[in-house]
């Protein structure tokens, strides 16, 4: 589908309802009761204050103002149910409506949490459809919950929709898309994503992350997809503590080959900043500038090979006194501004970055995953 780049602003989707979502009385994941003490001055990992934050900087930096900054409406009926089974939905809707509960796995939710997800799902549709439409350059959807590791027909891992699948089929819906790459660079797999679409050529599902992180077990780079699906998905499992190197080597060595093989129509990013350096979560060493990076890259993917549409969802992310240095730096190059935001942890995470023996190592992993590949 031809398009010429557009020279406008990039998008910022945002709704302060999606902060809204409550995911009840825990301590970090567990459910707060037997020997779980009651948090005094945190609760649940999946807080609205990671995403507050992160907004927050951005506007005191001004970068704010230089976004063209929306909201949209809910994902509807018929966009949910492209993905989701009916029954879930009639029950996860239920349960929301009697207060909340929990369906699924590691996925708790409180009153009002149906509609709040719709709206979450929304953000991302909306930022996908502007894009295609040449309405801005590139967008961000800050949405919440997340959704990379819901399944079709229940929650897990925090996710209550599968938001950018929930997109792409919108997008195949209504822009007649053959080939949608999806490249998931938070820490833990993005199993939902893959599962949805495992078994299908017209997207491209990549996953970054740590390996045997979260979902246990799962994102082996043995998983290759099936049926006409096979090959239609990569999963590169980085060795824990790998830091920005190992992400840099992955990128150039398997993500930029695989998708400039793959010659997308609209690159999507499942944008978790949870692999940095004190994510509470997950155990890599990730800075501000490490996502900087990754920002670039699929930024200059996202121009060669489809006019540079480029939409980046917000997935996860634990550390609320880092995320926002992560996330405002990939506004900034994703939207070719420079606001002087200074990170005062950047100089103490490059030191703490793994050894020369260490990076050999992943390194001689990448090449076999690679090979595997056919790269």
């Amino acid at each position: 589908m031809a398009a010429k780049p557009s020279t406008a602003k990039t998008a910022f989707f945002h709704d302060e309802k999606c902060l809204w979502h409550s995911t009840g009385l825990h301590a970090l994941v567990m459910p707060v009761g037997g020997w779980v003490q009651p948090p005094a001055g945190g609760g649940h990992a999946e807080s609205p204050e990671t995403k507050r934050r992160f907004k927050a900087l951005m506007d005191v930096s001004g970068l704010s103002n230089r976004l063209d900054q929306r909201t949209a409406p809910p994902a509807g009926e018929e966009d949910l149910r492209r993905v989701h089974d009916a029954g879930y939905l009639r029950q996860l809707k239920a349960l929301s409506d009697a207060g909340g509960g929990e369906l699924g796995e590691q996925s708790p939710f409180g009153p009002g949490s149906y509609e709040i997800a719709a709206l979450s799902a929304g953000l991302a549709i909306a930022a996908v459809d502007g894009v295609i439409r040449g309405e801005f350059a590139n967008a961000y959807a800050l949405s919440r919950p997340p959704g990379h590791h819901c399944l079709r027909d229940h929650s897990k891992g925090f996710c209550l929709l599968a938001n950018i699948a929930i997109a792409v089929e919108a997008a195949i819906a209504r822009h007649r898309l053959s080939r949608i790459a999806v490249l998931d660079w938070d820490v833990h797999h993005g199993n939902g994503t893959q599962a949805i679409f495992y078994d299908r050529p017209d997207v491209l599902t990549i996953s970054l992350h740590q390996e045997g992180c979260y979902p246990p077990g799962g994102g082996q780079a043995g998983e290759r997809g099936l049926g006409r699906g096979e090959g239609y998905n990569v999963n590169i499992p980085l060795l824990p503590g790998g830091g920005h190197a190992s992400y840099r080597e992955a990128m150039r060595r398997i993500v930029v080959p695989v998708i400039d093989r793959y010659r997308p129509e609209l690159l999507i990013i499942a944008s978790g900043f949870d692999a940095n350096a004190v994510d509470p979560l997950a155990r890599m060493q990730l800075y501000s500038e490490s996502y900087r990076a990754l920002a670039l890259t699929v930024m200059e993917l996202a121009r060669r090979h489809c006019a540079g549409r480029l939409v980046l969802v917000h997935e996860g992310g634990y550390s609320e006194a880092y995320v926002p240095f992560c996330g405002h730096a990939v506004v900034e190059a994703i939207s070719g501004e420079a606001m002087g935001v200074e990170d005062p942890f950047l100089d103490l995470f490059k030191l703490q970055q793994p050894s020369a023996r260490f990076e050999a190592f992943q390194d001689q992993l990448l090449d076999e995953q690679a090979k595997a590949l056919g790269l």
